[in-house]
């Protein structure tokens, strides 16, 4: 997949997740129909398998679109609109996630738009920012079921400062037996294409990168009781110097050897740098 990689994306209020059981053409406040085909040139509207079908940028109106997915085995969409004026500037973005796409097949979606976020007079058109897919059984889990592996393995939004980033990996035992864990999460980096990185040390000890992270220190042996929780924090700076900046949209992380493995998408903006560290885990206090 080729895209535009952008920060992080941030599910705004008002979004709802997307479902592909209610595609209907319905009528929003403003008089418009969500399934009117939306303007814009070609690239705005598809990419990445991903076409965008129907538009009513009105108070309350919506995004409607279609996935179609050629890659091997189910996978998770996650897909970010750009909410846009007349003259083209970004007002704000919103996403929406369709979960078990199977190959194959062409699944429909809908995004409900923020009423709260612009002016309805001021948007004129949309289009796809960017779109990330992760194999289905391998999607991160923040809430709902327990996986069958009994822990449940997200990220947290990056924070930043003065060209420093820091993205904490979480870990929940939502199992019944206590879980054991000891050392540094296994990490592999993977591009838009989900092939792997070249050129990139992954370090042990976000140190390696900065100090005063809190994602270094000895890596203790941890025990924890069903409903406790560790994290382990992903370090890197997005500084930009000679050669090309490397992006890593995609990590696929086990919590240890023989871990079920969970993929991530932290957008990593590593710049010149060509390197990461992996703190080790910690008990989450």
């Amino acid at each position: 997949m080729r895209s535009n990689v952008l920060s992080l994306a941030v599910v705004l209020a008002g979004a709802l997740s997307v479902t592909a059981c209610d595609t209907r053409a319905e009528s929003s406040p403003s008089g418009a129909s969500c399934a009117e085909r939306p303007s814009g040139t070609d690239t705005e509207l598809e990419r990445d398998g991903v076409r965008i079908t129907g538009f009513d940028g009105g108070s309350g109106g919506c995004v409607l679109f279609e996935i179609t997915h050629a890659e091997a085995g189910p996978h998770t969409y996650t897909v970010t609109f750009d909410i846009l004026s007349e003259a083209g500037r970004v007002l704000y973005d919103t996403e929406g996630t369709v979960q078990d796409v199977t190959p194959g097949r062409t699944v429909p979606g809908r995004v409900s738009l923020s009423e709260s976020m612009a002016d309805p007079g001021n948007v004129s058109r949309v289009r796809i920012a960017k779109v990330r897919s992760v194999p289905a059984d391998e999607t991160p889990s923040p809430g709902g079921p327990c996986p069958d592996s009994g822990v449940r393995v997200y990220a947290d939004d990056a924070n930043a400062a003065m060209g420093l980033r820091v993205v904490s990996v979480r870990l929940e035992n939502c199992g019944t037996r206590p879980y054991s864990l000891h050392g540094y999460p296994d990490v592999r980096l993977f591009d838009e294409d989900h092939e792997p990185v070249d050129g990139v040390r992954v370090l042990r000890d976000g140190s390696s990168v900065a100090g005063g992270t809190g994602a270094d220190g000895p890596a203790l042996p941890l025990v924890l009781k069903p409903g406790e929780g560790a994290w382990a924090g992903l370090v890197w700076r997005n500084t930009v110097e000679a050669g090309a900046a490397v992006d890593v949209p995609y990590v696929r992380v086990r919590a240890k050897s023989g871990a079920d493995p969970v993929t991530l998408v932290p957008e990593l903006d590593l710049g010149t740098t060509g390197k990461l560290g992996v703190g080790p885990w910690k008990k989450k206090e």
